[in-house]
């Protein structure tokens, strides 16, 4: 089975933890490396760092098994 994931499947997972988001996802180089922009009012009061933590909870084991590389925006919804 491959350990490959879709842009979809991300997309989904965040959507799943963080209900209001707007979310970017795009593959940009091989199969594991994406650039992802998510926007969310929960992100509202919480640092940047705060912000990406909360991402990569969302992504889960993907964060350390099938995504090599993440480059990651994060803004508050308005």
């Amino acid at each position: 089975m491959s350990n490959q994931i879709q842009t979809a499947e991300l997309e989904r997972l965040i959507k799943a933890s963080i209900p209001d988001a707007e979310v970017s996802v795009r593959l940009f180089s091989g199969d594991d490396h994406f650039e992802m922009e998510v926007a969310s009012a929960s992100f509202a009061g919480l640092s940047k760092i705060a912000q990406h933590k909360k991402v990569y909870a969302a992504l889960g084991h993907h964060m350390r098994e099938t995504i090599h590389a993440l480059a990651l925006r994060t803004r508050i919804k308005t």
